[in-house]
This record gives C-alpha cells, structure tokens and sequence, in this order.
C-alpha cells in the first residue's frame, strides 16, 4: 500500500487534487475545473488516488464525491517522519563529530614535562654542536 501511495502522489494532478480535497470533500467535477483536462481524465486520477487508499469516493444520484482518506495519508506520514528521525540522529551525531574535530584543530596539544624536558636537552645538544 505504500509503494502505490508514494507513487499515486508522484503525479503533481494528483497531489493538486489531495490539497484540494484536504479543505473538505468535492465532486469530481468540481475537482476537474482548474484542470485542462477531460471529466474521465480527472477520474481515472481520482481512481489511482482511491486504489492507493489516499481518498474515498461514494455516488449519490449522478453525483461522485470524492474525500481524502486520512488512513493512508497516515501510513504515507509515519514512514516518512521514521526516515526524517533516522536522518536528523545522523545529522546531528555528524554535528558532534565536526564539533570535536573542530575544537581539536583550535585547541593546540598540553605540553607535557617530559616534552620540555626532552625540548630543553635537545637545544643543549644543538647548541654543544656549534
């Protein structure tokens, strides 16, 4: 179902109608209005949207009404917003990382006894050379 949810809304006509419908139910001739193109068009988008589970159609009379289904848009919401989680822990541990390494290269390295120790007696020799 997931699968057939992201590609019902791969289509811009399609993810235009689920805006529209997003603001209350409407008939398929009404979503067909700001589309330049055919009533059994529109339907067969509709059809995809319904197959996906996106929205809900019933008929009343000669009327198709068509309402979001607000399931499937859940499903569609929750894998996504799970990927988002994943990506922002490893974006922000990328930010520690940078951080540290960040701090480490400003921070010059504590100079030990044992190095001025071992500085000092090498200038001695350098200098007891010349």
């Amino acid at each position: 179902m997931l699968d057939s949810a992201f590609q019902a809304l791969a289509d811009p006509t399609r993810r235009a109608v689920i805006e529209r419908l997003c603001g209350g139910p409407a008939s398929v001739s009404e979503l067909a209005r700001p589309f330049d193109m055919t009533l059994a068009a529109v339907g067969q988008h509709i059809q995809v949207l319904e197959t996906a589970g996106l929205v809900r159609t019933s008929k009343v009379g000669r009327v198709r009404t068509v309402q979001v289904e607000p399931a499937g848009l859940r499903e569609a919401e929750a894998w996504l917003t799970a990927r988002r989680t994943h990506l922002e822990q490893q974006l922000d541990r990328l930010a520690e990382v940078l951080t540290e390494q960040s701090r480490s290269l400003r921070t010059p390295p504590e100079r030990t006894p044992t190095d001025a120790t071992s500085k000092s007696k090498s200038d001695e020799s350098k200098s007891n050379k010349e």
